[in-house]
C-alpha cells in the first residue's frame, strides 16, 4: 500500500493551480443520465471519485471517454440498466445521487445506500423526502433504495430541514424533468450548487436562485448536449494556501476566488496572513512565526466549510494562543486529532468530541501516522511540511480521491515529497 514521506521544513513559495472541483464535476457525472445526447465536460481532475463514478455509469450501460488530460465524454442517454449497486455506491456517497437523474430519465432506479468518508452517520431521510415530494415511490429493503415514478416526477414545493449541499442538489436534479414548477427552500448554498445549476441551464433547464436558499425549477422536456468547464476545487485550493502559511511561504493559486471561500480568507486575514486577490488568484504569504491562532465554528455556506476544519486546525497549532474549533457538520470529523498529536500537537476534544481546544504554538515534529479519511489526509500532508524531521503518512488512498497530483504540485513549490 503507497504511503507517502514528507521531509519538513521547506518553505513553500511559487505559483499553482487548483483542479477541476471534485465536489462538482461528481454531480455534473451524476447528471449527465439526464441528458438523450452525450455531453462533454473539461477541467475534470483525475482523481479516485472520479474514476469511481465514471465505473458506476458504465456499469449501468454509459460510455465515458477521456479526451487528453483533462476533458471527459460522456454517452449516458440509452442505459441498460437503472441499477447502482453497493460495491460501488460503498466507496462514494456522491455516488448516491444517480437515484433522481435516473427517476427522471427512466422512471425507476434501485440504488445502493452510500459510503464514503467514515465521518458520521450523514443520513439521506433528506434526498428521499425531496424524490417522494416530486412524485416518487420510494422503499428501502436489503440496503437499497428503490424508487419508481411510473408516470414521471411533478413539480412540487418542498423545503429542506436543514440545507444539505448533496440534498438541495439531487432533488434540483431530478425537478429539471419533472412536469411543471419545483420550489425548494432551505437550500444549501455552495458554489458547486451554482455550477451544477449553470450547466443544467446552459443546456436549456430552466432553474433559478442557485446560490440562494430559494430555488426554482421550471420542467422542461430534454436538454441538449454540450460542452461545459467544471469549476476550479476551492478546497483544494484553500489547502494549498493552508500548506503555504504553515511553513511560512508565499503561494499564489489559479482557479480560485475569493466569493468561494469569503470566511476563510476573513480567518486568515484575522491570523496574520497576507491575502491578496485579483480576478481568478488568491495569494498569500506568511510569517509562521507571527501567526495568532483563530477560533471557529464550521458552518454551511458562506460559514466555515468542515472540509477546510482540519487543514485549519494545524495551522492554530502551529499559531500563538489558544483556540477552540467547533464541529457542526459532521459528529465524527476529529479522527485526526490523535494523528497530529503523535506529532506534537496538543489539542483536547471536549463537549462529546465537538469541539477541539488547541495550544498553538507548537513545534511539530515528523512521525509515522495514518490518514482516516479525505480531508484529514491533507492536514497531515500540511503538517508533514510544517514539521521538523521526517512525517511518513499511511493509507494515503483517502488523499486520491480528493487531491489530484498532490505530491507533484507540493515538489514545484519547493516541498520534498514523494509517494513511496
Amino acid at each position: 500500500m503507497a504511503r507517502l514521506e514528507i521531509q519538513g521544513g521547506q518553505r513553500l513559495s511559487g505559483r499553482v493551480r487548483a483542479a477541476g472541483a471534485k465536489n462538482s464535476v461528481i454531480k455534473l457525472m451524476a447528471a449527465s443520465i439526464l441528458f438523450e445526447e452525450p455531453i462533454a465536460l473539461t477541467n475534470v481532475p483525475h482523481l479516485r471519485d472520479v474514476k469511481t463514478m465514471a465505473s458506476l455509469l458504465e456499469y449501468m450501460g454509459a460510455t465515458c471517454v477521456w479526451n487528453g488530460s483533462e476533458g471527459l465524454s460522456i454517452a449516458a442517454g440509452s442505459l441498460a440498466g437503472t441499477q447502482a449497486p453497493y460495491h460501488l455506491v460503498r466507496t462514494m456517497r456522491a455516488s448516491f445521487n444517480v437515484l433522481g437523474p435516473l427517476l427522471a430519465r427512466y422512471g425507476q432506479a434501485e440504488v445502493s445506500l452510500p459510503g464514503g468518508c467514515a465521518i458520521g452517520t450523514r443520513p439521506v431521510d433528506q434526498h428521499l423526502a425531496g424524490l417522494a415530494a416530486l412524485g416518487a415511490s420510494v422503499t428501502i429493503e436489503s440496503g437499497y433504495v428503490r424508487a419508481s415514478a411510473e408516470h414521471g416526477l411533478i413539480g412540487t414545493d418542498f423545503s429542506f430541514d436543514f440545507p444539505s449541499v448533496g440534498a438541495t442538489e439531487h432533488v434540483l436534479m431530478a425537478a429539471v424533468l419533472a412536469k411543471g414548477q419545483t420550489r425548494l427552500s432551505g437550500c444549501a448554498r455552495e458554489p458547486e450548487i451554482v455550477d451544477l445549476a449553470a450547466f443544467l441551464n446552459q443546456a436549456g433547464a430552466r432553474i433559478r436562485g442557485a446560490g440562494t436558499s430559494e430555488i426554482e425549477i421550471n420542467g422542461v422536456g430534454s436538454l441538449a448536449p454540450i460542452n461545459y468547464e467544471v469549476m476550479s476545487d476551492r478546497i483544494e485550493a484553500a489547502t494549498y494556501l493552508m500548506a503555504a502559511i504553515a511553513t511560512g511561504g508565499e503561494v499564489a493559486v489559479d482557479g480560485l476566488t475569493v466569493d468561494h471561500l469569503p470566511t476563510v480568507v476573513e480567518l486568515l486575514r484575522a491570523t496574520g496572513v497576507t491575502v491578496e486577490k485579483d480576478k481568478n488568484a488568491v495569494a498569500v504569504s506568511a510569517d509562521a512565526g507571527a501567526l495568532i491562532a483563530q477560533s471557529f465554528d464550521t458552518a454551511p455556506f458562506p460559514g466555515f466549510p468542515t472540509d477546510l476544519q482540519a487543514q485549519m486546525m494545524v495551522v492554530n497549532s502551529l499559531a500563538s494562543g489558544r483556540s477552540h474549533i467547533r464541529e457542526t457538520i459532521f459528529e465524527n470529523r476529529f479522527m485526526h486529532v490523535q494523528e497530529l498529536a503523535r506529532m506534537g500537537a496538543k489539542i483536547r476534544l471536549q463537549r462529546n468530541n465537538s469541539v477541539a481546544r488547541v495550544e498553538g504554538a507548537r513545534q511539530l515534529k515528523g512521525a509515522p501516522v495514518m490518514a482516516t479519511d479525505l480531508r484529514a489526509s491533507a492536514c497531515l500532508v500540511i503538517a508533514g511540511l510544517a514539521a521538523e524531521g521526517t512525517t511518513i503518512i499511511d493509507r494515503i488512498y483517502h488523499l486520491d480521491r480528493g487531491y489530484a497530483a498532490l505530491e507533484h504540485k507540493l515538489t514545484r513549490l519547493g516541498a520534498t515529497v514523494k509517494r513511496v
